[in-house]
């Protein structure tokens, strides 16, 4: 299984994916490894990504979920996911996919940005990604005003998670 976290910058992704991973226990992958250097360049200067400066990250994270959904393996993967479109073509052929969209109220993610020191994505990009944000298609929405303990629980429990650790072939941490 394929769980990807969505939501935008400053929802809790990477929190919420770690603690999810090291229950399981399965692998994380942080989304944001794959955008390219001129991406994370216009993020950085407060300049939203268009669909196409998207494309080549999408097909690089979309290939990284085929490898393990052929594979079987159980990974947590951190990834904005904004858009239906974007859902549809990351899930592709694989039908172990399950989206999580973590959603907050603006405020609430705009101050948790303000707190953010050494990430690329800023306050800035927040309401161009409210703004292209579509809610349809998730398997499970999750409101990030609870603490990552409590979203990881509610995760683990409406996508009945399996308890027993064995199922998932001794999969690391990362």
């Amino acid at each position: 299984m394929v769980i990807v976290l969505s939501g935008v910058c400053g929802a809790g992704k990477t929190t919420v994916g770690r603690l999810l991973a090291r229950k399981l226990p399965a692998r994380f992958y942080e989304g944001d490894d794959y955008h390219s250097q001129e991406a994370i360049e216009k993020m950085a200067n407060n300049i939203p990504l268009t669909d196409s400066d998207r494309q080549p990250w999408l097909a690089a994270l979309q290939q990284l979920i085929k490898v393990h959904s052929r594979r079987g393996d159980t990974v947590i993967i951190a990834c904005s996911a904004l858009k239906q479109a974007y859902r549809d073509f990351l899930r592709h052929e694989s039908k172990e996919v399950r989206f999580v969209l973590l959603r907050g109220e603006f405020e609430l993610i705009s101050r948790r940005l303000a707190q953010r020191k050494g990430h690329f994505a800023t306050n800035d990009l927040l309401a161009s990604q409210f703004a292209i944000l579509e809610e349809s298609a998730v398997s499970l929405v999750v409101d990030v005003a609870a603490s990552p303990q409590e979203i990881v629980e509610i995760i683990w429990h409406r996508l009945q998670l399996p308890a027993d650790n064995n199922l998932f072939n001794g999969m690391k941490t990362s």
